[in-house]
């Protein structure tokens, strides 16, 4: 039986519906058909508004970034560069915890292979992580030693990198105890220590 309301309209109840059976089943296992019945609704509902199932999962990926867009604006009113990076990464834990299917699905399904020309499914939304990250960077990497013996998107990459990292081992806890492991505030104490040892004493020297 659908958990989907029936209420919301064709679009959404396929949003949800593929949403729900990508990060429980993965990608290549959910089919069209069961996301159309999980829908309540047909297959071809689903290609007039995705085209495929590939499409679907795209715009999945697309509305959950859209819901993170918050983040840079609170970022944005930090009293420091630091305090932005970390609140950044800090929104984002907290957002994708609360949100484990968009979590899942990033982690497990956004950077994989796919379809005849081999491509990775990046969206928007993470490059635009990417450039938001590499900018802040930028800033507080300027007339600094690590500044000269590291670029600014080298860096960010690693950061985005960590994150995910620390994010999958507690996706994958999750599903093998039932326990996030690690915790949302030890990932967030990571990139606290991470972003002193980095950058605090940096600053100083600097002024």
């Amino acid at each position: 039986m659908s958990n989907v309301p029936v209420s919301s309209s064709v679009e959404q109840r396929l949003l949800q519906a593929g949403k729900r059976l990508f990060a429980s089943q993965g990608f290549e296992n959910a089919t069209t058909s069961g996301i159309a019945r999980e829908a309540g609704t047909s297959e071809s509902q689903l290609v007039k508004y995705f085209g495929s199932k590939e499409g679907l999962l795209q715009k999945i990926f697309e509305d959950g970034w859209l819901k993170l867009n918050f983040v840079y604006t609170a970022a944005s009113v930090s009293n420091s560069p630091v305090e932005s990076l970390r609140m950044i990464f800090e929104l984002l834990v907290k957002m994708l915890s609360q949100d484990r299917e968009l979590r899942d699905l990033m982690l497990f399904e956004g950077r994989r292979i796919r379809g005849k020309n081999s491509e990775v499914l990046l969206t928007a939304g993470y490059y635009k992580l990417y450039d938001e990250v590499t900018r802040i960077l930028q800033v507080l990497m300027k007339d600094t030693q690590l500044g000269r013996n590291i670029r600014p998107q080298v860096l960010s990459g690693a950061l985005i990198g960590m994150l995910e990292s620390m994010l999958r081992d507690q996706a994958m806890a999750e599903r093998k105890t039932g326990k996030p492991d690690p915790s949302p505030d030890e990932i967030r104490a990571m990139f606290h220590l991470f972003t002193s040892s980095l950058f605090e004493p940096s600053i100083a020297r600097v002024a």
